[in-house]
């Protein structure tokens, strides 16, 4: 018997196995035009009315069924008429056996549809990069046995994902990691906004610096500036030279400095160049995959620079998109790479006209979309004004945090050395007068008001005198 005659003998008379193998079945995976449209008509029918058909009922769907002649409907009823059950199978081997089916029916469609899009006659013109893509989804299908958390039974579970540590990945700046718990979680997208020239690379180049320091693998994807211009950027953090000294250094003193940094970490950084607009999260897919086979590196974490400017891999290139729909795509593939490869991925935003240069800076001066900042886990924004560049100093904003409350340490100042591509923490002092620590509440108007009336209260009951509306008693 063919494993589609197994299939679909079971799903015409046993509702268990119906229910637990139909949201993973396909029409694609039966390549017989009978079969497939038998499968159809059974799955419509069981969507329509919630119950298996009989097979008188099947029988009058397939009547309903357009493009389909007399002698395929003939064919139809006598397959229709075979779907009996003659003695129950073991529940675990059907089920594993449609398993197995559906894995390597889409393995195989994903094959030949790889090879159409290499054919040079590919009347679509899909894109090539989207071809790992396709082998990565097939080999990802599997039947789910997790149907859902039960409050009462998973509470054991429940408590131990409460206690357990999550992997994060640390920063090297002391607020950075206060406001997300001690660095960025895994499989999540994190967003630093700001203006034109403001630092979004510079603040990126030095994460990943300090990353690679920290023993991490690293890889910084760049679509705005040349693989060597990001490499010299993190040479100038790392080296401790400015831009401009490490242009006139020796190559012997080059070569002992690059020793020194070598010799202090265990962890890799790559910097890989696509031009702007051209390279989306197939790309990036199919060269975590070359990396992982050509250089056995794994990235712990990575660097998009910046998200704007990538390509969208599910919505046609040149297509009449909106901008709030194009990055809002770009956002969400990212933030799925980011689950799919289990990393944190960081990147940047530009602001709107009104954004820049604004000494406060909010998620509505997000550019080109909205969606962004929806799809984001981490939002940051990097305020500079000619008063903070003339103490070398930026202020961040915290604009949006599922890691913490956005409401501790809401700005903070972080140093910064331009010529050196560095930040830095600075002093407890330049904090005082920006940090706003404590609970929300606490620093609106009405919050403030209540706390000065708790503390006159309270100054009156010291005095032994209690306070009616003014008059003393």
């Amino acid at each position: 018997m063919a494993t589609e005659t197994l299939i679909l003998r079971h799903l015409l008379n046993d509702e268990g196995y119906a229910r637990r193998t139909l949201p993973y079945l396909k029409p694609e995976y039966f390549s017989d035009r009978i079969e497939k449209t038998v499968y159809q008509q059974i799955d419509s029918f069981i969507q329509n009315y919630n119950s298996l058909p009989t097979k008188e009922a099947l029988t009058i769907e397939m009547d309903k069924v357009k493009n389909l002649s007399d002698t395929e409907f003939e064919q139809c009823g006598e397959y229709i008429s075979q779907l009996d059950i003659e003695q129950p199978e073991d529940a675990d081997w059907l089920i594993g056996t449609t398993e197995k089916f559906c894995q390597e029916k889409a393995v195989y469609n994903a094959i030949m549809e790889s090879i159409s899009i290499l054919e040079p006659n590919d009347k679509e013109d899909r894109d090539k990069g989207s071809i790992p893509e396709l082998l990565s989804d097939a080999l990802a299908v599997s039947f789910d046995p997790n149907i859902g958390h039960d409050f009462v039974e998973d509470a054991e579970d429940r408590y131990d994902f409460y206690h357990r540590k999550e992997e994060r990945v640390p920063f090297d700046l002391e607020y950075m990691n206060k406001i997300t718990q001690g660095g960025l979680p895994r499989k999540t997208l994190n967003i630093l906004m700001a203006g034109t020239g403001a630092g979004k690379s510079l603040a990126m180049c030095h994460m990943a610096s300090a990353n690679m320091m920290d023993g991490k693998n690293v890889l910084y994807i760049t679509m705005e500036m040349a693989e060597e211009k990001i490499a010299e950027r993190i040479d100038a953090n790392l080296l401790n030279v400015t831009l401009d000294d490490l242009k006139s250094l020796s190559k012997a003193m080059y070569d002992k400095k690059i020793a020194r940094v070598k010799g202090k970490t265990t962890g890799k950084l790559i910097v890989k160049e696509y031009p702007t607009a051209s390279a989306g999260v197939g790309h990036f897919r199919h060269l975590i995959n070359e990396l992982k086979l050509k250089k056995s590196f794994a990235p712990d974490i990575i660097y998009i620079d910046y998200l704007n400017i990538c390509m969208s891999s599910r919505l046609r290139n040149g297509g009449n998109h909106n901008s709030y729909t194009l990055v809002k795509a770009i956002a969400e593939e990212i933030r799925g790479l980011a689950g799919e490869q289990n990393v944190p991925i960081v990147s940047a935003t530009q602001t709107t006209r009104s954004g820049y240069g604004s000494s406060d800076i909010d998620l509505t001066d997000t550019s080109e979309s909205f969606g962004l900042p929806a799809t984001a886990d981490f939002m940051a924004a990097l305020i500079v004004t000619e008063e903070l560049d003339e103490i070398n100093q930026i202020m961040i904003k915290q604009l949006k945090n599922r890691y913490g409350d956005p409401g501790q340490y809401k700005r903070f100042m972080v140093g910064i050395d331009r010529a050196k591509m560095r930040l830095y923490d600075v002093e407890q002092q330049a904090q005082e007068d920006v940090v706003d620590n404590g609970p929300v509440f606490d620093n609106t108007t009405y919050g403030k008001r209540m706390k000065e009336d708790d503390q006159m209260s309270w100054m009156t009951k010291k005095a032994g005198r209690k306070d009616f509306g003014g008059f003393k008693m």
